[in-house]
């Protein structure tokens, strides 16, 4: 390393053989890493608050089916899973919807990569909607059905405004790792952020890879720490006191 020509304008050189240059496959990059990410948590919101508040429920075959659920999206490596969507299951679907999923389904990796990363973390946020439903003082669910709201009215209106203000923090590590885990899409061809850098790094090796794959660093750092930044600015704003995500 010590003889290293250090060349921090290597991503504005053209890549060999084409006439684009570095820093546009990163950009691209960048831009599907950001609409896998965001996509894939919508779903992870969404549903990873349904399955956490039906693992709060009374009914024990409703929250046994969300138990279910949660072990298996949690503990099934993401990796596979996306293996399993993008390879597998055309193959068993009936003929014709396999061959639409394989030839015919516009934007196969993106869409694959958002439906497993989304299913995957979904369950990681199932866990804290359920944990922060958990913290609430009983007397809260039995004030709410006392004024009589019934019970669905009791999870939207009460247990689940407090339990998301509690539960913030953690909600901001599963957001920060699904730009992380997004690179993971790479295996399946999604030409994200890490897949551009490898790509450049290997086949399109320019002279100086090192500084591309640390500009690539910057940018995941960036990202994670402006997601921190925004989760922060919106636990200030909902804390309640004496409350986990807020003071005493």
């Amino acid at each position: 390393m010590g003889n290293y020509q250090w060349n921090w304008h290597v991503i504005f050189e053209e890549v060999a053989g084409t006439n684009e240059h570095y820093y546009q496959w990163l950009l691209s990059g960048l831009g599907w890493t950001v609409a896998v990410a965001l996509s894939a948590w919508v779903i992870a919101l969404i549903l990873g608050s349904l399955i956490g508040t039906a693992r709060t429920a009374p009914n024990k075959w409703l929250a046994g089916l969300a138990t279910a659920y949660v072990e298996l999206f949690r503990n099934i490596p993401l990796i596979v899973q996306l293996f399993l969507w993008f390879f597998v299951l055309p193959e068993m679907l009936p003929q014709a919807a396999g061959d639409w999923m394989k030839q015919s389904m516009p934007l196969p990796e993106f869409f694959t990569a958002m439906v497993g990363l989304g299913l995957f973390t979904s369950a990681r946020v199932a866990e804290q909607v359920r944990t922060g439903i958990m913290a609430l003082p009983r007397g809260q669910k039995n004030a709410g059905l006392a004024m009589g709201f019934t019970l669905p009215q009791v999870y939207r209106h009460v247990l689940l405004p407090m339990a998301f203000r509690i539960v913030i923090p953690p909600l901001t590590s599963e957001f920060m790792n699904v730009f992380k885990n997004s690179a993971v899409a790479l295996a399946i061809g999604l030409t994200e952020l890490t897949f551009q850098m490898r790509q450049i790094t290997g086949e399109y090796a320019p002279s100086n890879p090192i500084e591309v794959m640390t500009i690539v660093s910057v940018i995941y750092l960036i990202l994670a720490f402006s997601v921190n930044r925004l989760m922060a600015l919106i636990e200030r704003r909902v804390r309640v006191p004496g409350y986990i995500s807020g003071g005493k």
